[in-house]
């Protein structure tokens, strides 16, 4: 198979923050529908996905993107996003978000906190594999930091 990696010049890691296990199922489906190889850890929850990128789960590589779902327990998605831009070292981290919500509260919200987009499910599996889409394109004409 012709497996490739999003990205041009390095690999790019994927943060998969969601509590659903069908989306989590349905994303990467996604990914091997488009042949899109590249790594994909799964965090439950904002906390968990903190303790990941922080490197309290071992050390988690970068580049890195978070495709994040905003409705989790624990600690929410946008609780993680003003975590995430007040750290340092994380402030920096491209995150997408992907969710049900379609409440303008939590886009405005989420835009405030310098996503790089706001995607709605709604047909879940036409909605990854748009979005994973998307993302492709986008990781094929940026540079990382």
């Amino acid at each position: 198979m012709d497996w490739r990696a999003i990205g041009q010049r390095r690999e790019t890691a994927i943060l998969l923050v969601e509590d659903d296990e069908v989306d989590v199922l349905g994303f990467r489906r996604a990914l091997r529908s488009l042949r899109i190889a590249n790594p994909v850890t799964v965090a439950r929850d904002g906390i968990e996905a903190l303790e990941i990128l922080r490197g309290e789960r071992g050390p988690y590589p970068r580049p890195h993107l978070i495709v994040l779902d905003l409705n989790l327990p624990r600690m929410n998605g946008i609780e993680l996003l003003r975590e995430l831009r007040a750290d340092p070292k994380l402030c920096d981290s491209v995150v997408f978000v992907l969710t049900t919500s379609r409440a303008e509260q939590d886009r405005v919200d989420a835009y405030r906190l310098n996503v790089a987009g706001y995607m709605v499910k709604s047909d879940p599996g036409a909605s990854f594999l748009a979005a994973v889409t998307m993302l492709d394109h986008y990781w094929r004409v940026v540079e990382l930091p």
